[in-house]
Order: C-alpha cells, then sequence, then structure tokens
C-alpha cells in the first residue's frame, strides 16, 4: 500500500543528503552540502532570524518533494523587498512577523522552489505551506526567486506575483573576449579596453583557482576581504569563515575564485558558484581600492571564463546600471506571495500590478540603450 506524508524539517541534519540532492538537480544553491553548511555553520539559524522549518513530502520511505523553507523575524538576506508591507502592518496595529520564506538564504539566485518533478507534489508543498502559516500564525508565506514555469504554477493558485530585475551575461557562441567586445558599441567597447588596461598597468593579475586548487589561506584571505567590504559599507557580513571553508571543502566541483595580485601579494577576490550551465557571481572583496578592480574581477573574468568553458549565462546579480555597459542585460524575475490578511492581499495585489508595469518599463528603457551593435 502506497502511503504518503508531510514532514517538517527543523534542520537539514535530519535528511539524508543524497536524498536531498536528488531532488536538487545540479543548481549549487539547492545542495544540500550548501543549505546544510549555512545551518551548521550558524549563518541560518533560529537565533539569526532564520529558523529551519523545510516542508518534506514523502511515499512511503522515499523523499519525492522538498521545500526549503524559513520561518522569518524579519526581511534581512532576501533582496525582494517588503519592508514597506511590513511597516504598513505595523501601522494598522498588526504583526507582519513571523513570515515564512522559501528561498536561499542571503542568495537571490532563480531556482526550483518546489522540489519535486511531479506536479501534483509542487501543489501539495505550496498548499502546506499556506496551512503551516495559518498553524504558526505567520502573516504570509514568500517564495522568492522560482523559476518561470513554477511561479506560473503558484500564480494559478493562491499566490499574487511580483517582478523584479537582474542583469545576466548571455554567451552567443563567442570565440574569446575580443569576439565579444566585437559585438559591443565602439564606445562601450573603448571603455572596457580601457579599465582592463588600467588594471594591468598596475601590475595586477588575475589568479583562477578552481574547487580543490582553493586552499585554506586562499578562503581566509577571501572571507577577510568580505568582511572588509562590509564593514566598508557599515553592514554585517551574513557569512562565516567556517561557511567558506566547508564549501570548499564539501561543494569544489561548484566553486571558481578569482584572486587579484599585486606585488606578489593577494589584493582582492571574487567568489562563483557554478552549475546548470551558468556561473553565479556572488561574493566579492578587497583589502584595498584600485579603480577598474571591481568590474575586472568580478564582471570580466567571469564573462572571460564563460567564454571558455563554454558556459551560457554569467548571473552578475541584483541591481546595478553599470552592469549594462559591460554586456549584461537586464531579465525580468519573479517571486510570489500569499497573505493571510484579505484586505492587505487586495491591496498588495494592486499595487503589484502596478509595480509590474513599471518594472517592464524599465527593462524595455535599458534594452533601448543596449551597449551591442544593432546588428548583433
Amino acid at each position: 500500500m502506497t502511503v504518503e506524508r508531510l514532514q517538517i524539517l527543523h534542520g537539514l541534519s535530519n535528511i539524508n543528503a543524497g536524498e536531498w540532492n536528488k531532488l536538487a538537480g545540479d543548481q549549487p544553491f539547492l545542495r544540500y552540502e550548501f543549505l546544510y553548511n549555512l545551518e551548521r555553520s550558524g549563518c541560518v539559524t533560529k537565533e539569526t532570524g532564520w529558523d529551519p522549518h523545510h516542508l518534506t513530502l514523502w511515499r512511503n520511505d522515499s523523499l519525492i518533494a522538498a521545500m526549503p523553507l524559513y520561518l522569518k523575524h524579519h526581511s534581512y538576506g532576501e533582496y525582494i523587498f517588503d519592508w514597506g508591507w511590513a511597516e504598513a502592518y505595523h501601522r494598522n496595529g498588526l504583526n507582519y512577523y513571523p513570515k515564512l520564506l522559501s528561498a536561499i538564504p542571503f542568495t537571490p539566485v532563480t531556482g526550483p522552489r518546489l522540489l519535486s518533478q511531479e506536479e501534483g507534489s509542487r501543489a501539495r508543498l505550496a498548499d502546506a505551506a499556506l496551512e503551516l502559516a495559518r498553524e504558526l500564525n505567520a502573516s504570509s508565506v514568500h517564495i522568492l526567486y522560482p523559476t518561470e514555469s513554477q511561479a506560473a504554477e503558484l500564480g494559478f493558485g493562491n499566490f499574487l506575483q511580483r517582478d523584479s530585475t537582474q542583469f545576466h551575461w548571455h554567451n552567443h557562441g563567442y570565440r574569446d573576449f575580443d569576439d565579444f567586445l566585437s559585438a559591443m558599441s565602439h564606445d562601450k567597447r573603448k571603455k572596457i579596453k580601457q579599465e582592463r588596461r588600467k588594471v594591468k598597468e598596475k601590475g595586477i593579475h588575475i589568479e583562477c583557482l578552481e574547487g580543490a586548487d582553493i586552499s585554506e589561506n586562499d578562503w581566509r584571505f577571501f572571507n577577510r576581504c568580505y568582511r572588509t567590504t562590509y564593514r566598508q559599507h557599515a553592514s554585517s557580513p551574513y557569512l562565516n569563515f567556517d561557511f567558506f571553508l566547508s564549501l570548499g571543502r564539501d561543494l569544489p566541483h561548484h566553486l571558481v575564485m578569482f584572486k587579484a595580485i599585486a606585488n606578489g601579494k593577494p589584493i582582492a577576490a571574487a567568489l562563483n558558484l557554478k552549475g546548470a550551465g551558468r556561473l553565479f557571481g556572488r561574493y566579492w572583496g578587497a583589502d584595498d581600492y584600485v579603480p577598474g578592480l571591481h568590474f575586472e574581477t568580478c564582471y570580466y573574468q567571469g564573462i572571460e571564463y564563460c567564454i571558455e568553458q563554454g558556459i551560457d549565462v554569467f548571473e552578475g546579480g541584483v541591481q546595478g546600471e553599470h552592469k549594462l555597459a559591460r554586456g549584461l542585460m537586464p531579465i525580468k524575475t519573479h517571486s510570489s506571495h500569499w497573505l493571510a490578511h484579505p484586505q492587505f492581499s487586495t491591496a498588495i495585489a494592486d499595487y503589484l500590478a502596478r509595480e509590474s508595469d513599471g518594472v517592464q518599463r524599465y527593462i524595455n528603457e535599458l534594452n533601448d540603450m543596449t551597449p551591442f551593435k544593432a546588428c548583433r
């Protein structure tokens, strides 16, 4: 007899890594090793405002569906901003927190959030998230950066849809970096060449380290730069050295680090993850400010690596119109939202419809300013 059951996991230590990874596929941020080490390192815990409530669906003793899910008491580390919604609740004497969030902590990367090949199982997980919100007296359920197909599925159900924008570079079969530059307009091509030349003229070269070639000393240096950059922006870093070191140990085949060297000493580094035909630019830090070094380390090296490796897409992350001039084009991303309060749900639905129109106009305007030749 076939029996299906739902189970809430208050931490991934309670599940077998192999079973979870069968559902996660090749996207590194969904892998057990990434999510579990966020918890184990203390970056993602109830104390940091990320209380794991992962939903799992079992058929007899086999895991057939899963949903990374957190009970949140703030909106930090999400990149889909709902602070205004929280403030509106507060002004009306209502609690916005806690809320339930399905997302990759601190990581604005699109991917499946309902991990199953079965549409019925995905629908059951979504319904279970709403039921859990009611049981926990949570104000809402938010699913950030689902795939377009999963966002559409959720939109046919109880979820409101929200659009936002990121900047991605697409590989159009470029032979090398110069071939990529040849597709750009003269002024943009000239600017990129100037930026790269100025970095070289300062005696800086870039080392590409992959997987097991990233040593513990490299991780210590990267962690120092990462934390320095957060301090310079008067902010607190979300991740710690323990997490980075464990990432290097447990997910080496997904890691690419670009390390900037000057006078024999490292001065900056950018960490990327790769998988599912994409390179994801994620974390960056520098000991000292050098004009153009951020662009070189975080964008041009990533683009060059994708061309050399035949990778289709380089995801440059959220925000930053400066990326447009460097060949990263705007794309639409999605999030899905359910709010228990009917009046607020109606008001936010109206807001999201108007916001979506604005997002599309913004993307159209950016596309009109394309850095590429018209004949591309």
